[in-house]
């Protein structure tokens, strides 16, 4: 996917980001270039992955995939949440949303987590989402969160009352600015607060949990310092960060709903502990609406990902594709909001099948020398190409850059049809041109072709052939094992066994 010449574009655009921070758009200087290191908050897993879950996989997966395409070495890590998100994500209060859950369902939590991890990874794979280097769960790492709150409280930025320890907002604003991130003003939160049940013991109604009492009750605990127990939520993501990263690191991405509390609290938690900002840039991905109404399950327009993929929604006209779902996220800079309707999708759906169709269109193009160079068109080509990686760069703005791809597009099915010759460009424009459009279409904005909308279909098929080769191959059977291969690579299936142990396909 990399090339020496994508160096060459990305030193005449380096990559700016709109650090949500500063709170303007910044030159991004990685810390220990080629090397990034890149950290998104997953999801909480005790329901079906939904929309809001798209957007943000979708537009960080699409940073994640340019960083690599200009070469740098991405350490991608995205949590996932399986303890310590409670019902009322401000006040605190409320059941554990896993434990909740298994409650209802009468399971153990962790086969609630361990189900919707598994549901939220399949519906990432039909949405083209490349796995993150790194997947922590919190509940795999209880050591690194109490080892955090230690320092913490070393720090006099924390306080133990009753078996839970509370970050001490009052202590720590005496020292850091509090609120910098969301714009949240502590004068303006301590007017406004109020006492709720369950928050009597602490100093102030904001100051959040880092470790809480577990009740008897309570299935998911872990032994600490302070007592049996749970840790917050906001300090799972500061103790994994740090761990896998390091502090400061470079980038932080998330939903902008995130800013207050839980990464706000991410500031204040890595201050506290190591005296440091964690990350250098912030970016937030803006929220979505269903046709001007925010998403809701009272208001009857909480659409999951499988009922979008099989339309089996009352908002929803048709079912539509994973690939339909990404294009329109993409035609939307990240930091814009979004409106969800049955018109913009069937839009969507009609503008992916156009890049689609150009794309085959493109490898049919045969190229035999120039005739008679056209300068000024040659020059146009170049400049759309270049333009790419000019609005890419420019905060990753996949809007504009799918609007120079789609200009491209004229001009290749011109060429096709005869209506430009090909041949008034020269080589050169004709390679960047080809190379420009597939490298964005297919490895930056990761839009794949779908021959239909039954792709979940298609990979539960080949998940199942994946399967019996792996069985054939530990039984010795390696003659079966071959032929699949082979069967399959005749068929323009080619199938990759990765060292992680798992088998992953692509087409010709």
């Amino acid at each position: 996917m990399t090339q020496p010449e994508h160096r060459e574009k990305f030193q005449q655009f380096p990559i700016h980001i709109f650090n949500s921070l500063s709170r303007n758009k910044e030159l991004f200087t990685p810390l220990n270039p080629p090397r990034v290191g890149l950290y998104n908050c997953g999801p909480t897993v005790y329901g079906d992955p939904h929309l809001g879950h798209a957007r943000a996989a979708v537009n960080f997966d699409v940073v994640f995939r340019y960083l690599q395409y200009l070469g740098y070495k991405v350490r991608y890590v995205r949590n996932i949440t399986d303890v310590g998100h409670l019902e009322d994500e401000v006040a605190e209060t409320g059941e554990d949303k896993i434990e909740k859950k298994a409650k209802l369902q009468q399971l153990e939590p962790m086969e609630i987590a361990q189900r919707y991890t598994n549901t939220y990874r399949h519906f990432m794979h039909l949405l083209n989402i490349l796995p993150p280097s790194i997947e922590p769960t919190a509940s795999g790492h209880i050591p690194e969160q109490i080892y955090v709150i230690k320092k913490i409280i070393e720090n006099g930025f924390a306080y133990v009352m009753n078996g839970s320890v509370y970050f001490d907002v009052q202590a720590y604003a005496e020292k850091y600015p509090y609120g910098e991130l969301s714009g949240k003003v502590l004068e303006e939160l301590q007017s406004n607060s109020r006492v709720l049940e369950g928050q009597e013991e602490k100093k102030s109604a904001f100051d959040f949990a880092l470790w809480k009492k577990a009740k008897p009750e309570h299935i998911m605990k872990w032994d600490s310092p302070w007592s049996v127990g749970v840790p917050g939520w906001h300090l799972e993501c500061t103790a994994m960060s740090s761990k896998y990263l390091g502090i400061p690191f470079d980038l932080h991405g998330g939903g902008m709903d995130l800013k207050f509390p839980h990464h706000e609290g991410e500031i204040a938690q890595s201050k506290g502990a190591f005296g440091c900002e964690p990350v250098n840039y912030w970016m937030h991905n803006n929220m979505l609406t269903i046709n001007g109404q925010k998403m809701s399950k009272s208001l009857g327009n909480f659409i999951t990902l499988e009922e979008l993929f099989t339309g089996k929604h009352a908002l929803l006209e048709k079912e539509y594709s994973p690939m339909t779902l990404r294009f329109f996220m993409l035609q939307a800079h990240y930091g814009s909001q979004i409106d969800f309707s049955n018109e913009a999708l069937l839009a969507a759906e009609k503008g992916y099948k156009r890049l689609m169709n150009t794309l085959q269109t493109l490898e049919k193009l045969q190229y035999e020398g120039t005739t008679s160079l056209d300068t000024a068109l040659d020059a146009e080509i170049n400049a759309l190409t270049t333009s790419c990686y000019e609005y890419m760069s420019d905060d990753f703005n996949t809007a504009k850059t799918m609007a120079s791809l789609f200009e491209l597009g004229v001009k290749i099915n011109a060429f096709y049809h005869q209506q430009l010759p090909l041949l008034s460009i020269s080589s050169e424009t004709f390679h960047l041109l080809k190379s420009t459009y597939i490298d964005f279409v297919q490895d930056v904005l990761g839009l794949e072709n779908e021959e239909s909308g039954d792709q979940h279909q298609i990979d539960s098929l080949m998940q199942l052939l994946i399967d019996m080769r792996q069985r054939a191959r530990q039984n010795k059977d390696f003659a079966t094992a071959d032929k699949i291969r082979d069967d399959l690579k005749e068929r323009g299936i080619h199938l990759k066994d990765e060292k992680s142990g798992n088998t992953t396909y692509t087409f010709s």
